[in-house]
């Protein structure tokens, strides 16, 4: 059985506008950080006197990178506070990026802030190298918060440790993610030994002041959009499950009603984190796309099986309450820069690319969807968008695997065939890493410009 959400020209209407891409705010974004990383070089400096022997440079090195630990955790906190001009116009996935690369340069420097301060500290006291382990630990016991700050470290290892790439993937998502949220302690524990022993908060009152703008502001961001958005967003729309209908073998899709859904916001391409307050399900919270256009009284997902929470969501009942959290995702109709759009979907990827298919504005021919699975019964949605793209006169492919196990050929060559045009065309695609990564060489191959190919992955 498949459903059949209608409503794609009121969806066209709302979409409909000139062709004028909004750009996005990253480039602008990381000259504001690389700014504010100056202007904790310049505290640092304006406030080091000239230092000729070895023990007072050891001492100074490991002022810098503290200073510049405490720095990069607060971004790090930040990229996590869902701020939608983040999630909605840099991109989820880029944002998800750049809180993973902070999140290394931030453990990378507190290993050496700790290293280097407590090393100082041991030549100050006439004790060597060697006696680096007593140091920490008397350090620990006389100076200021030092406790607390030992806790948050610790914390922050053990965060480290587990988002090591080959150690994550063997983890549950929720177990991750949970052990995860714990960077908000780790980051609270560690923030008042900056302010206590900290030397330049200590002479520079103005310097101490920044410290508590720039940490508050980012609490302030953090309880706003991770706690009161998300209440008030679910106490005024209301969100049950509607209906539970398998669309293929292993894909479901989970129609979900409530109030006013229209005021969201939510466009095509985007996606929610999505809680379902039913038993085995209440702590865990998982990304998944609109597969249609947001209804005033109705949104879709559409999801495979892949997981414990997946697996489970063909068992909710009508009338569970759900719990969102949204919209997220830059892959919308803004990225748009050409009349004519390409989208690519590989497998369950589809579920954005389909909103995209009924909403994209675009004449007869303009838009063209690629659909890549394993065999035509893992096509998902299959009849819906054999019925949208007969209504636009849009073009649908798909490419799946021959009788015998052989792999579509989807390179640079083979697209040019099929679309000789394509270099004048957008890009949208979304799938799982390996297929994006495959297409989107092709696509480079073909001539399309790296500015026209829109990918954004969910899988956080």
């Amino acid at each position: 059985m498949t459903t059949t959400l209608a409503g794609g020209r009121a969806a066209r209407r709302q979409t409909m506008r000139r062709i004028r891409p909004r750009r996005s705010p990253a480039v602008p974004l990381l000259l504001a950080v690389g700014a504010g990383a100056v202007a904790v070089l310049w505290l640092w400096w304006s406030n080091t006197p000239s230092i000729a022997d070895t023990t007072g440079k050891i001492v100074a090195a490991g002022r810098i990178t503290g200073l510049l630990a405490g720095y990069l955790m607060a971004l790090v906190v930040l990229q996590m506070a869902r701020v939608p001009a983040l999630e909605r116009r840099v991109g989820s996935d880029r944002v998800a990026r750049w809180h993973a690369m902070s999140g290394r340069y931030t453990v990378s420097l507190v290993i050496a802030h700790v290293f280097l301060t407590m090393w100082g500290y041991a030549l100050q006291a006439g004790k060597s190298l060697g006696d680096i382990v007593d140091q920490t630990i008397t350090s620990i016991d006389t100076l200021p918060d030092m406790g607390k700050a030992a806790i948050g470290t610790g914390l922050l290892f053990v965060i480290a440790f587990i988002s090591i790439g080959p150690i994550r993937r063997k983890l549950p998502y929720d177990g991750w993610y949970h052990v995860h949220l714990l960077t908000y302690a780790a980051v609270y524990l560690t923030f008042w030994h900056q302010i206590t022993t900290g030397n330049e908060f200590a002479v520079e009152p103005s310097a101490k002041t920044f410290w508590y703008g720039l940490y508050g502001g980012v609490t302030a961001m953090v309880l706003w959009y991770r706690i009161l958005t998300p209440i008030r967003l679910n106490l005024r729309h209301r969100m049950r499950v509607e209906a539970v209908i398998e669309e293929t073998p292993g894909i479901v899709s989970v129609l979900i009603r409530g109030r006013r859904l229209h005021r969201i916001g939510a466009e095509a391409g985007q996606f929610f984190r999505w809680r379902f307050l039913a038993p085995g399900m209440r702590f865990s919270s998982h990304p998944y796309s609109l597969s249609a256009a947001p209804r005033p009284d109705l949104l879709r997902i559409t999801v495979k099986a892949i997981g414990d929470h997946s697996s489970r969501l063909r068992e909710l009942e009508p009338g569970t309450r759900v719990w969102a959290e949204g919209p997220y995702g830059a892959l919308t109709a803004q990225r748009r820069s050409r009349g004519k759009v390409l989208l690519v979907a590989g497998g369950v990827g589809i579920t954005p690319m389909r909103a995209l298919f009924e909403t994209l504005p675009g004449a007869a021919g303009d838009i063209t969807l690629l659909y890549r699975a394993n065999s035509t019964q893992d096509l998902a949605l299959w009849d819906e968008l054999a019925k949208i793209a007969d209504e636009r006169g849009a073009r649908l492919m798909y490419a799946v695997n021959s009788p015998d196990g052989e792999r579509p050929d989807i390179s640079a060559e083979s697209l040019k065939r099929k679309i000789p045009d394509v270099d004048k065309h957008d890009v949208f695609m979304c799938g799982p890493p390996g297929f994006a990564q495959q297409v989107y060489e092709a696509l480079r191959g073909a001539g399309v410009p790296a500015r026209r190919i829109h990918h954004e992955s969910f899988e956080m």
